[in-house]
Parts: C-alpha cells; structure tokens; sequence
C-alpha cells in the first residue's frame, strides 16, 4: 500500500465536477483507492461516498493506494490531483 497526502486546491473543495473526475479515474486504475479526511474513509470509486466526505479548499485529504499496479497508479494519481483537485 502506498499513500500520500494533498492539500485540495480547489476554490469550491471536492463538489460534483472534481467528485465527478477523481471517481471516473479512480475507476480506470486496477488498484483499490480510498480517501481519508479526517475522521471518515471513503472508496474513490464511488460518487457518492466521495462527496460525502464534505471535502473543502484547504483540507488535507490522504489518499491510500492498493493493488498489484499500486505504484504507476499512485504516480497518476498525484498528478491528477495536482491538476485537478
């Protein structure tokens, strides 16, 4: 398992648009992804879940990867992120 953490940067947090493409990615990658923020832990392919977590600009959220492609989807997933959320 590898994780890392990002600081979301984007001026309405993690709303339906950026919810949207995370899951859409996440469902793309072989590995499981999970979200932590805070307290709650959430499944990064499922919308619902992910929005759930009521993200917003400046939280820092941990994202764990797991799988047998763990590392090349943990280096696209962190360049996602840096573009998008």
């Amino acid at each position: 398992m590898i994780q890392f953490d990002h600081i979301v940067q984007d001026p309405e947090g993690l709303h339906a648009r950026p919810a949207g493409k995370l899951v859409k990615f996440a469902q793309a990658c072989n590995s499981e992804i999970r979200i932590l923020s805070g307290e709650k832990t959430a499944s990064a392919k499922k919308l619902f879940a992910v929005m759930g977590l009521g993200i917003k600009q400046g939280d820092t959220i941990t994202l764990l990867v797991e799988g047998e492609n763990e590392s090349p989807d943990c280096e696209k997933l962190k360049a996602f992120c840096k573009e998008s959320i």
